[in-house]
């Protein structure tokens, strides 16, 4: 039986020899240099070079010379009695997470498992090497079916107003989803490794789908996500992230044994038979694939072969451009390099690990002493070290030149065959691939693809879902990228922050509240104003209308004490150029659309406000649109309302409080110096500006006058020394004695012109006030806190 890489044999290696001539004499010395600098330890010897430190260097040489010369270059561990067992022909199906051959679709058994008896209370999580089971072969299939049990995958249970109820006695509510903690990167790496042993010395058989995830029942409500691993084949590779992910999927990894030799092809054409199957049992479901380097193929292959079905990809470093890749070169020489000396996987084992940097960064951070820190690098590195043996388990040298010959073919076909992919599309791309050149093969994919959106992290490497930091699900619900069933529901589908990506959240949006000393006032029932957000209601629905003001610069400051102060969600209502996925070039910046995604931003529309509403929610809405927020030389605090009482209608209907507001203080911040009118005088501009307006939707169709030119532009801004933000909540207005006025048209108007009118008056008081404020400079405010601490309250106008 040939090797599975489809070239030449050759005649006995001159290189055969090599294992027994390095055991002694000089040879010992030049492979540790050659290991030294071909492999993961290379950033750790340029540190310790570059900051001229003999000591970490000398401590840091001993440390890799001895761990690669004195560790056994292949780690076999025996198997139990039990496991070996299982290695045996398989045995009837036990319930517990389960492997499944390539000819078994795991959809058929769904109709008729049994309820496990996992608790609900607990998060999912990886299943151990005493649980994990071979499940059933092809011809086991229709006799052993009904015994499997699937993981159990719940998604957090939310209450109205996007709130989810607390546990274990707490009373109230919380907007936030349940906290979930990833590990940190080295963390990641010591899991990965741990389950990719695990899987890799159950032997060989058949491509296989296995569930992660402990016991349990699925719902038929969760969308099916398919894992498709790169060249190590484990489907180990979402390990840390697969506690996030069973709480929105029901996940299926697809592993590879070390041995296979199923082709590319035959590879597509099994996950096909998955896919049509799960689409047969629950066709009012998608079905997410999660494809990674060559997983990126195959997931592409499936999906141009599958315009019908219901698919969305996500795609981190694509193998799309493996003809580009470094890896090209070294076909001659892994042909030629013995097997004891696979440089390669010390090579791959340093995409793994990624840039040592940090580990010295983070040191440096936390103030520890240089001897400290080298202890730590030297740490790290020495376990780096012992994962070699289990990469060299998972890639043999005759496996390792099988995968990156399918890679070879794998990158042509899917190449071929890209522009008839129909399925919706999310790009992962680093900036750090040293395998692939990842970025610009994102941006070439970007174009090619019909339904694609891309998001770029500089700083990972090759193995994205190892790097410290990244996360997953956070990414999919700040792109907007997840819906359980046919048609995305910005209402009902959103899931709200964890308490952790909150904080990400909030910590961008920190300078910019401290540069601004926001000030917010609110009324109380009584007619008192008070500084805080007491006055604000707290159960819903209620309707928040107010400016725009320029650049919608009051809106993070808003959002950070809507949720710090009161522990409410506020759901904004925004342009629908925030949800454009499809169209290239012409969305704002990346991270601006996620995070207003990220705190429940919905797009601008008539039934979106409905559901909202419906769902007792908490909303901020901007009758002035755009038209306010991209306003011209001296129209600031100028109200551009359209002359129907859009909102005023669905907010009697539920019954909703009305809370009128004004935000003061963009002159404070920054002058308009070239608008709307100065762009539209000079072709260039004002042909992009037409342009983007031709691929963006509209957010009015039917209104008219002013507010109708919503055209999207840039102003320019000449920045000024900062000032202050001011935003004041005036007295909600009750809607709920209102019902008989529902259909009284000249009625509705009424209440539309009185919460115009308390908008107007509520900026009105605002630019009144602030004149008093001995605090409205920035630097009269940074004199307050040198004296009385910088976690102070600034105090503001008297009330």
């Amino acid at each position: 039986m040939g090797t599975g890489t489809g070239r030449t044999a050759r005649a006995a290696d001159p290189f055969e020899e090599i294992p027994v001539a390095i055991e002694k004499g000089p040879m010992r010395v030049f492979f540790s240099w050659s290991l030294i600098f071909l492999g993961v330890f290379d950033d750790a010897k340029r540190f310790a070079i570059a900051n001229g430190d003999s000591v970490a260097f000398l401590f840091w040489f001993r440390a890799v010379a001895v761990s690669s010369l004195h560790r056994p270059w292949r780690l076999s561990e025996p198997l139990s009695s039990r496991q070996a067992s299982l290695l045996s022909p398989p045995s009837l199906v036990t319930t517990g997470p389960c492997l499944f051959p390539s000819g078994f679709s795991p959809a058929p058994h769904r109709r008729n498992e049994a309820s496990a008896a996992a608790s609900s209370n607990r998060n999912p999580k990886l299943s151990s090497s005493s649980t994990r089971r071979f499940a059933v072969s092809k011809e086991q299939v229709s006799s052993t079916a009904i015994g499997t049990a699937f993981p159990s995958s719940r998604p957090a249970s939310f209450g109205e107003k996007g709130t989810r109820y607390k546990k274990d006695g707490e009373k109230g509510l919380t907007p936030f989803a349940e906290d979930v903690e990833l590990e940190s990167g080295r963390e990641r790496l010591r899991r990965y490794f741990d389950e990719a042993k695990d899987l890799t010395r159950w032997g060989g058989g058949p491509p296989r789908w296995f569930s992660p995830l402990e016991n349990g029942s699925p719902s038929e409500k969760l969308p099916l996500l398919l894992y498709l691993p790169g060249i190590d084949g484990t489907g180990a590779g979402l390990t840390s992230h697969l506690k996030k992910l069973g709480k929105m999927f029901e996940v299926q990894c697809l592993h590879i044994p070390v041995m296979d030799r199923t082709s590319f092809r035959e590879l597509v054409k099994m996950i096909e038979r998955t896919v049509r199957s799960e689409n047969d049992h629950f066709p009012d479901r998608p079905i997410y694939i999660v494809g990674e380097s060559l997983g990126g193929c195959l997931a592409l292959a499936v999906a141009e072969h599958n315009p019908d079905i219901d698919l969305l990809l996500i795609l981190a470093n694509p193998a799309t451009s493996f003809d580009k890749s470094q890896m090209q070169a070294l076909f001659p020489f892994l042909e030629l390099m013995p097997e004891q000396l696979q440089l390669s996987h010390t090579f791959i084992l340093s995409l793994m690990a990624g840039d040592y940097s940090s580990t010295f960064k983070a040191s440096t951070e936390k103030g520890l002493p240089p001897q400290q820190t080298v202890g730590e690098l030297s740490k790290d590195l020495l376990t780096m070290s012992s994962y070699l043996s289990v990469l060299a388990d998972i890639l043999p040298k005759e496996t390792l030149l099988w995968k990156l010959q399918m890679l070879e073919s794998a990158s042509a076909y899917t190449n071929s065959r890209i522009h008839a992919v129909k399925a919706e599309t999310l790009l992962l791309t680093s900036g750090k691939d040293r395998l692939l050149p990842s970025q610009a093969e994102g941006a070439r994919l970007n174009d090619a693809l019909q339904r694609s959106q891309i998001r770029k992290f500089d700083d990972c490497g090759h193995f994205l879902f190892l790097e410290d930091g990244f996360d997953l699900v956070t990414i999919i619900k700040g792109v907007g990228f997840y819906r359980p069933g046919k048609v995305l529901n910005y209402v009902s589908d959103y899931l709200p922050p964890t308490p952790a990506e909150y904080k990400k959240i909030d910590e961008s949006f920190r300078w910019f509240a401290e540069i601004t000393g926001t000030v917010t006032l609110s009324t109380l029932e009584d007619g008192r104003i008070v500084r805080g957000l007491d006055g604000i209601p707290s159960e819903g629905p209620v309707l928040y209308i107010g400016y725009h003001m320029l650049l919608g610069l009051e809106l993070s400051p808003m959002i950070r004490q809507f949720l710090n102060q009161r522990n409410i969600l506020i759901r904004g209502i925004a342009h629908p150029m925030l949800f454009d996925k499809y169209k290239k070039g012409q969305t704002p910046r990346l991270e601006v659309g996620d995070i207003l995604r990220m705190v429940g931003t919905v797009p601008v529309s008539g039934t979106n406000l409905f559901k909202l509403l419906s769902s007792k929610s908490h909303v901020l809405l901007y009758p002035g649109g755009g038209r306010e927020a991209l306003h011209r030389k001296g129209e600031e605090y100028k109200l551009f309302w359209p002359e129907q009482s859009e909102f005023v209608r669905m907010a009697i209907r539920f019954g909703a409080k009305i809370v009128p507001f004004g935000s003061v203080g963009e002159d404070d911040l920054g002058e308009i110096f070239f608008d709307y009118n100065d762009q539209m005088k000079i072709p260039l501009l004002r042909n992009r500006i037409k342009q983007r307006m031709e691929d963006t939707a509209k957010a009015r169709y039917k209104a008219t006058g002013e507010v109708a030119n919503q055209d999207i532009h840039v102003p320019w801004i000449r920045p000024k020394i900062p000032g202050r933000l001011y935003n004041y909540f005036g007295k909600p207005i009750e809607t709920a004695g209102w019902k008989q006025a529902l259909n009284d048209r000249e009625k509705c108007h009424e209440l539309y012109l009185q919460v115009k009118s308390e908008v107007e008056s509520c900026l009105a008081y605002l630019k009144e006030k602030r004149e008093s404020d001995p605090y409205r400079s920035i630097f009269s405010r940074l004199m307050y806190q040198a004296t009385h601490g910088s976690a102070s309250e600034i105090p503001t106008f008297e009330l």
